[in-house]
């Protein structure tokens, strides 16, 4: 079937006159409503500005707690923009193109991540700026590709960016079974480096089989059993991030994305950081998804109506958790 700008002739059909085409998607109104705020509503499909693209969205994800980012809220000059919709990892197809936009065709399958300070990824359609964006081979799953934008660039920019991890030193990750951490084993291990994972007793088999060399339980084990090493990634905050900075050995660095440390290595740096889009490192991940390097650990997966309870705590499950917009 012949279609134009991403919807088909009898899609366009059903549009009325004189009206701009609807999507749905899951919006949130109310900064004090929490979780309790998100809905799934119609909303206007957006339009491609200089420099974006349009994506059909075909799975999403979310961090839980991004209804607490003052830019869930506002956009880059600091004025209301609710109803906002909520999500900023996103796989999917381009059907549109904004003026200027080069590097992506009208068609060609993608993933990446939506501008903090726009409408996000839980909706059937989004505008995302065309270097947010690299392309996905045809044989990775978007449902797959999904969990991998934040967690994927995140993981690399700490240890490798930041961190400077090499061959032959040992990293400590903590969280080693979430969707940063599960990661960031997997991309220290293939660089060669000695692997300690940490997290809760249930997460043990998960961390080890994704490569890390040893495991320590955060509940029950000492943290100082880890001993000395050369770089800690830190994904948790709080006293276990306080406690990891003894554990680095001079010169090395402590990296963390939950807070910025109050407790600073003796002879090392530590390092707070927010991750930053990169086209090129997502195209080089995408690579490693689809030979089978590199698995994100993906856990409930729930159709677009189901969004708003997927941000409850009560219904997380271990993994990342997506959600599935656009069947097939």
């Amino acid at each position: 079937m012949r279609r134009v700008g991403g919807w088909s002739i009898l899609e366009l059909c059903r549009i009325p006159h004189g009206k701009d085409p609807v999507m749905q998607a899951v919006t949130v109104r109310d900064r004090d409503a929490g979780v309790g705020g998100l809905a799934l509503a119609e909303l206007p499909r957006p339009h491609a500005a200089e420099n974006d693209v349009i994506v059909r969205v075909h799975a999403a994800g979310f961090t839980p707690g991004e209804l607490t980012w003052p830019a869930t809220w506002t956009d880059r000059a600091g004025r209301d923009r609710t109803p906002s919709v909520p999500g900023h990892e996103l796989s999917g197809v381009v059907v549109e193109l904004g003026y200027g936009t080069t590097g992506l065709t009208v068609g060609q399958r993608v993933y990446g991540l939506a501008d903090w300070a726009r409408d996000g990824s839980l909706a059937e359609y989004t505008a995302v700026e065309a270097r947010n964006l690299a392309p996905l081979p045809a044989d990775v799953d978007h449902t797959v590709a999904a969990a991998l934008p934040i967690s994927g660039l995140t993981a690399w920019q700490g240890l490798f960016d930041h961190a400077r991890l090499a061959t032959g030193q040992t990293v400590l990750v903590h969280g080693a079974a979430g969707g940063v951490g599960s990661i960031a084993v997997q991309l220290a291990r293939e660089v060669g480096a000695r692997v300690i994972g940490t997290g809760r007793a249930a997460d043990r088999d998960t961390a080890l089989g994704l490569g890390a060399d040893t495991f320590l339980d955060l509940q029950a084990d000492e943290l100082a059993d880890a001993g000395q090493v050369d770089v800690v990634f830190d994904v948790i905050g709080g006293q276990i991030l306080d406690r990891s900075a003894a554990l680095v050995r001079a010169g090395g660095t402590l990296v963390t994305i939950a807070r910025p440390p109050t407790v600073r290595p003796e002879n090392g740096r530590s390092v707070f950081f927010v991750v930053e889009p990169d086209r090129a490192r997502l195209a080089d991940l995408a690579v490693r998804l689809r030979d089978g390097r590199l698995r994100p650990v993906v856990g409930a997966v729930r159709p677009l109506a189901e969004a708003p309870a997927a941000f409850a705590p009560g219904h997380r499950v271990p993994g990342k958790t997506i959600i599935r917009v656009r069947e097939g």
